[in-house]
């Protein structure tokens, strides 16, 4: 076992037994609805999102990534097996887009007070989603939905940029997405949101069928009172994209 691996377990128990006061928060990067199986199955990723129980889940690459950058989800099938509706977005990647550069934030319960979206540097076309959020039982809340570039410089810079994004205000930000980030601390690329955010929960989450890297990382601003994360590898979770999908159990 290598030190990243001693700091950040890449496999923690996947039952964990949740209070009534704990927030679920997934982040799932789906391969635009492709598994590892080469075959785009919607239906499929559909119902790992199910299996993951989350009351707030980022998306990425959830449109197709060239023409009309078509959404590739039945979003009201999910909202009706789920309870988890998309957070409103201003501004989208295309008309028929559900998100902001492939990334989609979905939510149970909760008002919604504000969104953004947010281009980032580089040279591939990335960004962010920003929204304010109220939740029963949790108060407000800044969630970050983001994926990062695959070169150093570009994720540096990005990195930079999201952790400029924390509240001002004392309450929660959560940062979570595919960040493209294989190495873990402060040393590596995501060194500005170390040192604005603390250590995040990780694991390995890619290749879905055999996972070594932790590229899927959730960040929060607030030391939280229980802050639990596992690595979702059920059912058809190691075939129905690249990444697995990374859940955390909050309490604050």
């Amino acid at each position: 076992m290598n030190m990243a691996d001693a700091l950040h377990p890449p496999h923690q128990a996947a039952a964990v037994v949740t209070g009534p006061r704990d927030l679920t928060v997934a982040n799932y990067n789906i391969h635009t609805g492709f598994g590892s199986d080469l075959r785009r199955r919607p239906d499929r990723t559909r119902g790992v999102i199910a299996g993951l129980g989350a009351d707030i889940l980022a998306l990425q690459e959830a449109d197709r990534r060239f023409r009309t950058r078509r959404g590739v989800l039945d979003l009201p099938r999910i909202e009706a097996e789920t309870g988890l509706r998309p957070v409103p977005l201003r501004h989208r990647s295309g008309r028929d887009a559900h998100g902001w550069h492939g990334n989609l934030l979905l939510l149970r319960a909760g008002t919604v007070e504000e969104t953004r979206t947010i281009d980032l540097p580089g040279a591939e076309p990335r960004g962010a989603v920003v929204a304010d959020l109220d939740i029963p039982g949790h108060g407000r809340l800044r969630v970050i939905a983001a994926h990062l570039g695959l070169t150093g410089r570009a994720r540096a810079q990005q990195a930079e940029i999201l952790a400029g994004e924390v509240t001002a205000d004392g309450r929660p930000t959560i940062l979570l997405g595919d960040l493209n980030e294989w190495r873990a601390g402060p040393q590596s690329t995501l060194a500005p949101l170390y040192a604005r955010f603390g250590a995040p929960g990780m694991g390995r989450s890619f290749p879905a069928p055999l996972p070594m890297l932790a590229l899927d990382r959730i960040f929060v601003s607030v030391e939280p009172q229980d802050f639990k994360v596992s690595v979702h590898a059920d059912g058809a979770a190691r075939i129905a994209s690249d990444h697995l999908p990374l859940v955390a159990r909050i309490r604050f």
